[in-house]
């Protein structure tokens, strides 16, 4: 029945120019070959070409794929683009690993074909083609590492010796391969380190969603590739630097990947702080601080956090780093410093729990000036203010727990009810602190529990 139907499609093709009787001299016709005959002949070919796909008679249509190539390679795209689709077709009916590797590779023959003779074409011509080809070298034959590496390259190459710039999610699918390859010691660092550095600047004017999601795929596989380790970022990006010293768009990649790599050498410093200097933000600030506080080099720290929070106008993001510079000035025992900047998060965002976590310890820490009853009053206010604390940390509750643990610490160190009676205190009467970081607050008389 199949051939029955391949057979009538023919006639009636065969039919149809005869109907409207073509002079095949004509010059139009050329492309078909030498004579009208010819013409003729490979016209129908063509026809029979497409319906035999249609019919999945694939055998005969490879006969006239072969005898359109050889007669009249230049006549049509569409030649190429029915041989595409009859060796997918093949493809997914091969019944053995090496029958469906001997339909990749005729594939890839033909798009080698469609690009040798319709590369020029302004829509469809090389940069499509190859882009084609790459992707579908991929989808059908997984293993060929090193086929799919050289068809990626040779797509992104035509494409920006053609606009200057490449497909995004081409590219961020060739370097996952890449950095999947990398892995499995397919290739090395070098050759990993060499396409980001020749990738990366092709991203610089994404702006789209899509363009963006294969702009952060490529950092992320990268960053994640374990080729880039410390050594041999530093070696790239001091290379770049050079060039190019505040070049935002560097040095935030630089700093970024050695953060990521956790990096604690001076270039990476000294990297970040430029990048601070050429682009100074709140986050960049925040990501400074953390860096020096590791080091204990707390007022490096602290320099950051107090040039951003001058500048930043957000509440939500002033907050945030009035919050680490608490955090940074109780790390470096300046519990009156740590206060201050707890006590303005406070104010600004009174539902913080972290604000008030701080500064509870910092009242409490900060009596090392005061003796016998002023010192251990000074626990009263501590515990009030953590106690805000956990009634504000119900979405954290791993620091609620420290905080709870806290307030038990707090009423051990409260003044016992002699202390109290020694000095005419009586339990919940109204106190006000007389030394220390908590001074001039005012709380309630407690006693310690028995």
């Amino acid at each position: 029945m199949k051939n029955f139907r391949v057979l009538l499609t023919a006639v009636f093709a065969f039919a149809g120019f005869s109907a409207i009787a073509q002079d095949f001299s004509d010059p139009q016709y050329a492309k078909w070959g030498e004579t009208a005959e010819e013409r003729k002949e490979n016209i129908l070919n063509s026809t029979f070409l497409k319906e035999s796909i249609d019919n999945r008679d694939f055998q005969a249509a490879a006969g006239y794929l072969k005898v359109l190539v050889e007669k009249c390679p230049t006549a049509s795209e569409n030649i190429y683009a029915n041989g595409i689709r009859l060796y997918k077709n093949k493809i997914n009916r091969a019944k053995t690993l090496a029958e469906k590797r001997g339909y990749v590779d005729s594939l890839m023959w033909v798009y080698d074909l469609r690009n040798r003779y319709f590369g020029s074409h302004p829509k469809r011509g090389t940069v499509y083609i190859l882009d084609r080809k790459a992707r579908e070298l991929l989808t059908y034959d997984a293993s060929d590492r090193a086929g799919i590496r050289k068809a990626f390259e040779e797509a992104i190459d035509a494409s920006v010796a053609s606009t200057g710039k490449a497909d995004a999610e081409l590219m961020a699918i060739y370097f996952k391969n890449l950095c999947d390859d990398y892995k499995v010691d397919e290739v090395g660092a070098d050759y990993v380190l060499s396409a980001y550095e020749r990738l990366s600047p092709l991203f610089a004017d994404a702006c789209e969603p899509g363009q963006l999601e294969a702009k952060e795929q490529f950092e992320t596989c990268f960053g994640m590739s374990g080729a880039a380790n410390c050594n041999n970022l530093e070696e790239m990006f001091s290379k770049k630097l050079a060039a190019a010293p505040d070049d935002p768009e560097v040095l935030g990649q630089a700093v970024a990947l050695m953060a990521r790599a956790e990096c604690d050498s001076d270039f990476f410093f000294a990297t970040a702080e430029r990048y601070y200097a050429v682009k100074p933000s709140s986050e960049t600030a925040l990501f400074l601080a953390q860096a020096f506080q590791n080091k204990k080099e707390f007022d490096k720290a602290n320099i950051y956090l107090r040039e951003a929070v001058v500048n930043e106008q957000d509440p939500a993001e002033r907050v945030k780093l009035l919050v680490r510079i608490a955090v940074v000035e109780l790390a470096a025992q300046k519990y009156a410093d740590s206060a201050a900047a707890a006590e303005e998060a406070c104010n600004i965002d009174p539902e913080n729990g972290y604000a008030y976590f701080i500064l509870a310890q910092a009242y409490a820490m900060g009596n090392g000036g005061c003796d016998g009853l002023d010192r251990d009053a000074t626990y009263w206010v501590a515990y009030d203010t953590m106690n805000k604390a956990v009634a504000r940390l119900d979405s954290e509750p791993e620091t609620q727990k420290t905080a709870q643990a806290s307030l038990a610490n707090y009423r051990r160190s409260f003044p016992t009810a002699e202390e109290c009676f020694f000095n005419e205190l009586k339990e919940g009467a109204g106190y006000t602190v007389k030394c220390g970081v908590a001074r001039g607050k005012s709380t309630t008389v407690r006693f310690r529990p028995q």
